[in-house]
């Protein structure tokens, strides 16, 4: 089904809109929720989406089929979530080491979703989680890593085309 290309109203709805983007404008909205092209052109070729839902569903999907290369594209674009200003300069110590460690671990960074945690909740989440899966052989954090990044993504969309803004801000 071809892709339509002409311009919406900025009244129109975010799906609405991401539907009827320029191909380019669409990609560039999707790398901003996981950078993997494959992901991406996945998405973008498979326009119109009735629902939100239906989009969901086809991301969803779109990042169980990822393969390893576009894994480690999709987690190589991904950055360390900023803590915020009022965190203990321990939190920080402890949460910068795990970090170190974990990427020396997995040559990556640390990528988990956090929903709708609390700030004191999300650092002992990570922290708690970072050390866990510090015991992961390779294979098994690879999987683990590939469905915090889908989690990711789905809460980017939403974010996104329920009209809260730019993908990337919502780590």
């Amino acid at each position: 089904m071809p892709v339509q290309t002409r311009a919406t109203p900025a009244t129109a709805a975010p799906l609405e809109r991401f539907n009827t983007a320029p191909a380019a404008e669409a990609a560039q909205t999707l790398l901003a929720c996981l950078h993997s092209h494959a992901w991406t052109h996945r998405l973008v070729a498979h326009r119109p989406y009735p629902d939100l839902p239906a989009l969901l569903a086809a991301a969803d999907e779109a990042a169980y089929d990822l393969s390893p290369d576009d894994l480690t594209e999709a987690l190589t674009a991904e950055t360390r979530p900023a803590l915020p200003e009022d965190t203990y300069a321990a939190a920080h110590t402890a949460l910068s080491a795990a970090h170190a460690a974990y990427e020396s671990r997995f040559g990556h960074v640390f990528v988990i979703s956090l929903g709708d945690l609390s700030t004191n909740e999300a650092l002992n989440h990570v922290l708690a989680a970072i050390r866990s899966r510090l015991n992961n052989d390779l294979d098994d954090e690879r999987l683990v890593a590939a469905e915090e990044l889908r989690h990711l993504a789905r809460a980017r969309l939403i974010s996104t085309l329920r009209g809260a803004g730019n993908c990337a801000t919502s780590h």
